[in-house]
């Protein structure tokens, strides 16, 4: 048999095993392993941190969603209110509206939101912060700024019969400081927010 072509039958028999093995290990071994220390230590995480009240899913932790009135889009006063959306808060269809700070249209569309946001809040407009009036990059971002929060705190605690003390120690008690003391910026997640008012405020 021509030596040749025994050592190139040899040499794809030694491919296609190795091959194989790393087949099994990269796409079955090491996804499973991962997703298994994942499950045991980062369970919550892992499973997109699901947030559940009375046993039923109500949301993520890390997607924003739209707290408007039933049936319309219009904002809900008695619930604080996320940032803007370009996607509708939809985490399938990601993205900022990818104008820039000095676009024409943007920054009319900023200031009508500002006079929106004060006017829904009843507060001036130079109190409004900028999360209030622009979406992040992701346009699903869960959080909100404590300025944000703060203007919200007389229309939420009206509109729930709390004293403004009782809404302004929930935004306390939900504001989060920066990762690890120097990351990020103070934050309120506006899903737990909302959560701990409604069960402040009651039905």
């Amino acid at each position: 048999m021509n030596t040749s072509f025994v050592n190139s039958a040899r040499m794809a028999w030694a491919a296609l095993r190795m091959l194989l093995v790393l087949t099994v290990v990269t796409g079955i071994v090491y996804p499973l392993v991962v997703t298994g220390i994942g499950q045991v230590l980062f369970h919550d995480k892992a499973n997109g941190s699901m947030v559940k009240v009375d046993g039923k899913e109500v949301g993520s932790k890390l997607i924003g969603q739209s707290w408007n009135l039933p049936g319309t889009d219009k904002p809900d006063p008695k619930w604080f209110q996320p940032r803007p959306s370009n996607s509708g808060y939809d985490p399938l269809a990601t993205g900022s509206s990818q104008l820039s700070a000095g676009n024409p249209k943007l920054v009319k569309m900023v200031e009508a939101a500002k006079k929106q946001v004060a006017a829904f809040n009843g507060v001036s407009e130079s109190e409004v912060p900028k999360d209030a009036v622009t979406g992040s990059a992701s346009a699903i971002d869960p959080d909100i700024s404590p300025a944000y929060a703060k203007i919200q705190v007389n229309r939420v605690a009206k509109a729930n019969g709390l004293t403004v003390a009782q809404a302004e120690k929930l935004v306390k008690d939900h504001t989060q400081g920066r990762t690890a003391g120097f990351l990020d910026q103070p934050r309120v997640n506006v899903l737990e927010l909302n959560i701990a008012l409604k069960e402040l405020a009651g039905p």
